[in-house]
């Protein structure tokens, strides 16, 4: 099942959500998650099936993401938990990796150099 949520600004942002085997919520993202997108993208992250094991967020095709990004992150984190979930991030390219760090979110939510690292733990 693919469920394509459609750029916020066109050819900005794409988050498309998919169910791995096991049942967990993949979101992939592609593009810029800035204040524009940064909504829909907290909005995809949130909508996994409770009944999913976790969420992984693929940001193998994201090229810049801001604070708002970063937020909701953390807040899909803080569901995760009191869902007693996992979110796990795959494969930031350097720059949204060096972001992730300099603000501590890689402490935070365990990130994985590859999809399918992260679908494996």
């Amino acid at each position: 099942m693919a469920e394509t949520e459609g750029p916020a600004v066109p050819e900005r942002l794409l988050i498309t959500r998919t169910t791995a085997d096991d049942g967990t919520c993949v979101v992939a993202v592609v593009g810029e998650v800035d204040l524009d997108g940064s909504a829909r993208f907290r909005e995809a992250l949130l909508s996994c099936p409770e009944s999913a094991p976790g969420t992984v967020v693929d940001l193998s095709g994201v090229t810049f993401m801001d604070s708002s990004g970063i937020n909701a992150l953390i807040t899909a984190h803080q569901a995760a938990q009191a869902g007693g979930t996992r979110l796990r991030l795959a494969a930031p390219q350097e720059q949204v990796l060096r972001v992730l760090q300099l603000v501590g979110v890689d402490t935070l939510i365990p990130c994985y150099a590859g999809l399918d690292a992260a679908l494996s733990s």
